[in-house]
């Protein structure tokens, strides 16, 4: 019998409730993997060099969709992850099959975690501060950008 340490049970994986790649004229030939269990979204890419990327779901503030033309022809589109991530505040899920399909069950997992982990707005509001590059400034903290640079 083979023995089991005690880091091997601490770093199995959950299970993986879906996992697509990055598509080209709608073919999986990348090296872009994305994936989400229950309670984590992996995103990884690279041949040689690979980056790994983990976010909690509860972490996910935003979900987007959006598919050009040819994205359609392709059977393929777009969804954009906002989250309270500090390495990954904003991630794309390029060129994936079904993209709708994937934020809608993205978005029902996300708040199953948000109510287990009792997450509420509170946890949230430091997040709005966090992305740089949008023109303008909140002079008086209400969320409205009162004056543009």
């Amino acid at each position: 019998m083979g023995r089991i340490d005690k880091l091997t049970n601490l770093t199995e994986k959950d299970e993986v409730l879906w996992q697509d790649r990055r598509r080209y004229l709608g073919l999986p030939m990348s090296f872009t993997i994305y994936s989400f269990s229950k309670n984590k979204f992996y995103y990884k890419k690279g041949l040689f060099t690979t980056h790994s990327e983990e976010i909690l779901l509860y972490r996910i503030l935003d979900l987007q969709y959006k598919q050009t033309l040819w994205q359609r022809i392709f059977g393929v589109g777009t969804v954009i992850l906002t989250t309270a991530d500090k390495t990954t505040p904003v991630l794309e899920l390029k060129s994936i099959k079904t993209p709708d399909r994937v934020r809608k069950a993205l978005s029902n997992l996300v708040e199953q975690r948000r109510d287990e982990k009792r997450v509420t707005g509170k946890e949230m509001f430091g997040a709005a501060g966090m992305f740089s590059g949008v023109d303008g400034e909140d002079a008086d903290m209400d969320g409205i950008i009162d004056s543009h640079v």
